[in-house]
């Protein structure tokens, strides 16, 4: 059976799910100070219900690198970078550890300036002295030639506990993105591969030694948490993608569709054209840098069960802070359920705690409190429906990029609104009245995301490039480099791109299970020098495209 674990902002959700549907689920509060805490609890229940050797795979969605970033806990980073003619790398500068190098390589691959290495060992000595553990290492137009990075690695081989090389990344272009991909990278190493041990051991301990352990995407599809530890970064966002998935797995949506799931502290918005989710494919920006991390696109906003209400005589706002849970389970200040308790929209814990505290806010500034909790929920509602608006809006002022296709002058139009998380049911009324198109909540609103990371199947993707003038082949990710011959075929290059991308992930043991493996881009073009033709520059992108299970699917999808 199949375990999924979505580690929210304010809750820990868990389902098992085997052939005939989900077994057992919990929905736990989230320890922010020990999030393995809250993955150890919800495992155990797990395991209490069905016993820990029935679990074969466990999924976990979680917001551990996320918050290293945006908390700024992440670990500092020495960057060492190089760049030839053109924009000068200081112009990426992350940190205070970061240094440019002299040396060069061109968009075919060849040196054109040789690595200053005296220099790098001679920064990498300093750094080291002011205890600078974490490196990374991207020369321009790697993907094309990895030989200066594979250098910078070996000269920090044993003096460092990560280096991140920019060439493992993505085959794609992007300077400026593969620096700060490769740096985030470098800057969660550390915490996340804490978080990898703690998971195996309190696995083992619970007696799930014989599950694999996978991570979600930011991608919405999973990686085996043995790969993860190397491209943690990957990790980013896979809240949000669980969301996706989860809507994948309970639903079959063919239309243009508007994805909420309202979480206890934000609600995150997704968008599906033709019944396909949107792609970052250039990739998402983290902490304000632009990265070649490619993630579903969502947007998330400060609004969710446990959101504080603020209170003037101006103006009675959701959001975006939580302060914790609502007053009628404990809290300090009157949220979002509090004044849902007040209205008689839902029941949760003590509702005279949730009218005692709105009470208090709205004498204050001379309100009723019936008054402060109407007007909660309209901000609520009408936050959503804004951002929603402001969400489809930006969508369709450009070409956009779905897991199938790219949509080029085709404008997205969503007829329904599909609404999960904890809060889903109580607010589907009041969303209904807000939009225009028709809402609907899913069978297994309160969890979906955790059966979306269930359910997800690995993703991977490979560009290999082959430049028949020189000889050389490259695929950039998977470390390949290669020579080929003067007639190595446009068709021989597709095969061998698709061939090396399901070698590698049965080497992982994360196999395509019932997902193809597709290409979604091929070109060759020729290479001219005088009037003379001596060879083709060959370019393939394959990949295997998020999607959850089709077997497991069947047995928990209904009719939305």
């Amino acid at each position: 059976m199949l375990c999924g674990i979505d580690v929210g902002g304010t809750h820990t959700d868990a389902v098992l799910i085997g052939p005939d549907g989900v077994v057992a689920c919990a929905k736990l509060p989230t320890n922010h100070d020990d999030l393995l805490a809250s993955i150890r609890e919800a495992l155990a229940s797990i395991a209490a219900v069905a016993g820990p050797a029935a679990v074969t795979r466990l999924t976990l969605s979680t917001t551990l690198t996320t918050n290293a970033i945006i908390e700024g806990t992440a670990d500092p980073v020495g960057v060492l970078v190089s760049g030839g003619p053109g924009i000068d790398p200081a112009a990426y500068a992350m940190g205070a550890y970061y240094h440019v190098l002299a040396g060069a390589i061109d968009h075919r691959g060849r040196q054109t300036g040789a690595l200053d290495l005296d220099a790098a060992r001679a920064v990498i000595n300093a750094w080291e002295a002011a205890g600078v553990r974490a490196f990374a290492a991207v020369t321009k137009f790697s993907t094309r030639c990895p030989d200066q990075e594979l250098a910078l690695e070996a000269l920090l081989a044993g003096r460092c506990d990560c280096v991140s090389l920019g060439h493992a990344f993505s085959g794609r272009l992007g300077f400026g993105r593969r620096i700060a991909t490769a740096c985030l990278n470098s800057a969660v190493w550390r915490v996340y591969n804490r978080f990898c041990d703690a998971v195996e051991r309190s696995a083992a301990e619970l007696g799930m030694a014989g599950a694999s352990i996978n991570v979600l995407k930011a991608d919405g599809g999973t990686m085996p948490l043995s790969v993860s530890r190397t491209l943690p970064v990957q990790s980013i966002l896979s809240g949000p993608a669980a969301s996706v998935m989860g809507i994948i797995a309970v639903c079959d949506i063919a239309e243009d569709s508007i994805i909420l799931d309202i979480g206890g502290t934000t609600t995150d918005i997704a968008v599906f054209a033709a019944g396909a989710p949107l792609i970052e494919n250039e990739g998402i920006a983290i902490a304000g840098r632009p990265t070649l991390v490619r993630a579903l696109r969502t947007r998330s906003i400060g609004v969710g069960g446990d959101s504080a209400i603020t209170v003037s005589r101006e103006a009675i706002q959701v959001g975006p802070r939580r302060l914790g849970p609502p007053m009628a389970l404990g809290g300090p200040v009157p949220t979002l359920v509090d004044a849902l308790n007040i209205q008689n929209v839902i029941a949760v814990g003590d509702p005279r705690a949730s009218y005692q505290g709105i009470l208090a806010v709205a004498t204050a500034n001379g309100f009723e409190p019936e008054e402060v909790a109407e007007a909660a929920i309209l901000n609520a509602v009408n936050q959503i429906r804004s951002e929603v608006a402001a969400f489809v809006r930006e969508i369709n002022d450009r070409p956009v990029y779905t897991i199938f296709e790219l949509l080029e002058g085709r404008q997205v139009r969503p007829t329904r609104v599909y609404v999960m998380g904890g809060p889903a049911l109580a607010l589907s009324a009041l969303l209904q009245d807000a939009f225009t198109q028709e809402v609907v909540v899913p069978e297994s609103f309160a969890v979906a995301n955790a059966i979306g990371a269930a359910l997800a199947r690995p993703t991977f993707s490979v560009e290999l490039f082959a430049d028949t003038a020189s000889g050389r082949l490259t695929i950039p990710s998977l470390g390949i480099t290669r020579q080929v011959a003067d007639n190595y075929s446009q068709a021989a290059a597709e095969g061998e791109a698709a061939t090396s991308l399901r070698h590698y992930l049965a080497s992982i043991g994360a196999e395509a299970e019932d997902a193809p493996i597709e290409t979604v881009e091929l070109s060759s073009f020729p290479m001219v020098e005088g009037q003379t033709l001596v060879g083709h520059n060959i370019r393939v992108a394959c990949q295997v495209r998020p999607g959850v299970s089709a077997a497991y699917k069947q047995a928990v999808s209904k009719s939305c």
